[in-house]
């Protein structure tokens, strides 16, 4: 006898299906690629992937740790957390997508990377996907403590005067919004953060700004914050919304460089312009700076790294991360 089908309790195509079992079955980004160990032939860039353990092991966390080619004995470099994007929902740091984005990124920067797995909706809202990237973070800056942290590449070859944030998407909102608790001096962190990189961040609103009302993408990204964040699913909870009237000022976000990327057709356009505007006046005591790459679509650059475009892109994310070590012309 046939057994029956499970019945889908309901849709957000083209991410997810969730079915009445409980099961969610996505639809996007589930194929894996193993890490380069040994390192990458192309790039010389090695790769790992590392557990980061909890109180509660259900809540450990993965992530794929990534080094450059080595020239010196000790040698140290930028480090990079790095949050990827597919709203919150879908995507790992292992699918071949995030994995070649990242690789080629570390190759061009010359950075120790950590791509962080945080738990996605819709088995776990927001704010799981902060609170594991919280931890996350926090993990990753206890091996500034005199090098005794477990993970050797991190002890051996991160230069902890100089970690950045980065992420693109639901990732950059995650960037920001960690920035913001890094900034309050309730949760701190042991290290400063040099900089944030935002690539074509989510952000949203209730009420359209600029080209997003005749945008074909505003209704599927109407949609999207009321079902990863069931608890408050108003699209001005300025998680979602950092300029919302009554949300925390911008003025607290805890780094000293602020980069946002966006991309001309992309429907998040406007809302990475409105941070960077807001930025720049609000009294933060920071440099912020922008850059829009015409003719192209959200997260344009990780479907093809080998346009130029994307190499530019890439380019100029290193270039904000070494900045500190090349003199201005």
């Amino acid at each position: 006898m046939e057994s029956a089908k499970p019945e889908i309790d309901y849709e957000f195509l083209p991410f997810f299906r969730l079915y009445k079992d409980g099961h969610v079955e996505r639809l996007r980004d589930t194929d894996f690629v193993p890490a380069a160990s040994p390192a990458d032939t192309i790039t010389g860039v090695s790769s790992k992937d590392i557990t980061i353990v909890r109180e509660e092991p259900d809540t450990n966390i993965s992530a794929r740790l990534y080094l450059p080619k080595i020239t010196t004995q000790n040698q140290k470099f930028p480090l990079l957390v790095y949050f990827h994007g597919g709203g919150f929902c879908i995507s790992s740091p292992f699918n071949s997508k995030y994995h070649n984005y990242v690789n080629a990124l570390v190759a061009e920067a010359n950075v120790v990377a950590v791509s962080v797995n945080y738990r996605k909706a819709p088995e776990h809202p927001i704010p799981t996907a902060y609170e594991d990237s919280w931890a996350a973070l926090q993990w990753v800056v206890s091996h500034s403590s005199n090098g005794g942290g477990p993970e050797s590449w991190l002890n051996d070859h991160a230069d902890f005067e100089r970690v950045f944030l980065a992420g693109d998407s639901a990732g950059a909102n995650i960037c920001h919004n960690i920035a913001m608790l890094a900034g309050d001096p309730e949760f701190g962190l042991c290290v400063d953060l040099l900089g944030v990189a935002l690539v074509h961040p989510y952000f949203w609103g209730s009420d359209p700004i600029g080209s997003e009302a005749l945008h074909p993408g505003k209704a599927l990204t109407d949609r999207l914050w009321p079902l990863i964040c069931p608890s408050n699913p108003e699209n001005d909870d300025p998680r979602v919304n950092p300029v919302a009237v009554g949300g925390p000022s911008l003025v607290g976000l805890g780094c000293r460089r602020v980069l946002v990327c966006v991309a001309e057709n992309d429907v998040l356009k406007d809302r990475g312009w409105l941070y960077y505007n807001e930025l720049g006046r609000c009294g933060w005591n920071g440099v912020v700076e922008i850059v829009e790459t015409d003719g192209e679509n959200h997260v344009f650059h990780l479907y093809d790294l080998q346009s130029d475009k994307a190499k530019a892109l890439i380019r100029r994310l290193a270039a904000f991360f070494n900045r500190d070590m090349t003199p201005l012309p």
